[in-house]
C-alpha cells in the first residue's frame, strides 16, 4: 500500500488527468444516451449542455494537466543536465585546459573582424 501512495503523490497530475479524461468521456456518453432517446430539440438541449459541453471541458482540462506533467518532467531533465554541465565546468576551471587555436580548415568566423562588424550593422 505504501508504494502505491508514494506513486500517487509523485504522479498526482497524471492520475488527475486520467480521472478527468475518463469522467469527461462518461459525461459525453451520458449526453449522447440522453439525446438519442428523443427527437424534440428542447428536450435535447440539457443533454447537449450538461453532457457534451461539460464532457469536452473535462477532457480539455485533463489533456492540459497531462501536458503540464510532461513539461515538468522535461524541465527536471533539463535542470539535471544543467547541473551536470555546471559541475563539469567548475571542475575543469581548476584544471585550466590548454587553449588551442582552431585549425585553418574549420568554419570559424571571427565576429570581431572589421568587415563582419560592418556587415552586421547594415
Amino acid at each position: 500500500m505504501k508504494p502505491l501512495m508514494t506513486y500517487v503523490k509523485a504522479q498526482w497530475d497524471r492520475i488527475g488527468a486520467w480521472v478527468l479524461i475518463a469522467v469527461g468521456f462518461v459525461a459525453l456518453l451520458v449526453g449522447w444516451l440522453g439525446i438519442s432517446g428523443t427527437t424534440i430539440l428542447a428536450a435535447q438541449m440539457p443533454y447537449i449542455v450538461s453532457g457534451g459541453m461539460v464532457g469536452l471541458a473535462l477532457i480539455g482540462v485533463g489533456a492540459m494537466l497531462w501536458l503540464s506533467a510532461d513539461l515538468k518532467d522535461e524541465w527536471r531533465k533539463l535542470d539535471a543536465i544543467h547541473e551536470e554541465l555546471s559541475a563539469d565546468r567548475a571542475a575543469s576551471a581548476g584544471a585550466r585546459p590548454s587553449r588551442a587555436m582552431p585549425a585553418e580548415d574549420t568554419d570559424v568566423i571571427d565576429l570581431n573582424a572589421p568587415a563582419v562588424r560592418q556587415a552586421v550593422r547594415r
